[in-house]
């Protein structure tokens, strides 16, 4: 088995906050959670909820965004796919 190892920051830090849960998210995610994400690290995320939001993800903590005229670029806002259990979630961009 490999080691487990931290990967060096790549890109820019991004922070996801959870806005809202309704129901009960099985991983135990509940409204106000907040915690550093990354395209290395899932954080904790379950596997259905972070493929979703890979790309996005991905787009952020590598400096690319949605044009300002829909929003901050710097955020996006994600759902779970278990809509009966829905977690939402705000990812966002950190310029230090």
């Amino acid at each position: 088995m490999a080691k487990s190892k931290t990967a060096a920051q790549t890109g820019y830090k991004i922070i996801a906050t959870v806005k809202s849960v309704k129901g009960n998210c099985s991983w135990g995610h509940e409204e106000g959670d907040s915690f550093e994400i990354s395209c290395h690290d899932t954080a904790g995320l379950c596997g259905f909820f972070y493929h979703d939001i890979y790309p996005q993800l991905m787009m952020l903590q590598f400096g690319g965004g949605f044009p300002s005229t829909w929003g901050d670029p710097d955020v996006v806002n994600a759902e779970c796919m278990d809509k009966y259990n829905l977690v939402k979630m705000e990812l966002r961009r950190v310029k230090e």
